[in-house]
């Protein structure tokens, strides 16, 4: 189990034998990262709440399941991104798009100063692209998965996520030069 955390190694002792004192306690510690992993995904509050409580519910339910080869908190994560997208999907809101393989010549590589940007000013232009591109983003580089955990996740291939990320990246970089250039215009 986590052995680094000692405190949460209990609690999830305690919850496999069904201790609901222990299971609200481990809620407390995960809630709030559960919730922004599903809200980014979801981009709706009322969804991603009920669906951070169904992914706890199933990890509770599943606790037996959990061999400890990761953190409880990847476990976890995993649950919420898999229920997320399921989700995404039961809603219709979440179009796939076939890739076609775009060769290296084809994409051009710009070197922008990044340090001027606010981090609230890039997750807001990383959750207004289109479905695609902010589920692939959030997934590599806000959650961290790389591309075949992702491929896993979505079901694409390798090529299509690498082709998927780097023109997610692409339009991310065109919102934020735009974004950028708007607030030098208009001093925002």
């Amino acid at each position: 189990m986590e052995t680094n955390q000692p405190h949460i190694t209990k609690l999830l002792e305690r919850c496999q034998k069904q201790d609901k004192n222990a299971q609200l306690e481990l809620y407390k510690c995960y809630y709030k990262a559960m919730y922004n992993v599903a809200y980014r995904i979801l981009k709706n509050e009322f969804e991603a709440e009920d669906l951070m409580q169904e992914a706890f519910l199933t990890a509770f339910t599943k606790m037996k399941m959990y061999k400890g080869e990761v953190t409880f908190g990847a476990w976890l994560k995993r649950i919420v991104i898999n229920k997320s997208l399921t989700q995404l999907k039961k809603n219709n809101r979440y179009q796939e798009v076939k890739m076609e393989v775009v060769t290296d010549d084809e994409v051009e590589e710009e070197t922008i100063d990044y340090r001027g940007f606010k981090a609230s000013t890039v997750l807001n232009c990383l959750q207004n692209l289109k479905e695609n591109y902010r589920v692939v983003l959030n997934l590599h580089l806000i959650e961290g998965y790389d591309y075949e955990e992702i491929s896993q996740i979505l079901e694409y291939t390798n090529e299509n996520v690498r082709t998927t990320v780097s023109r997610a990246k692409k339009k991310l970089k065109q919102v934020l030069l735009a974004e950028n250039l708007q607030t030098q215009v208009y001093g925002r």
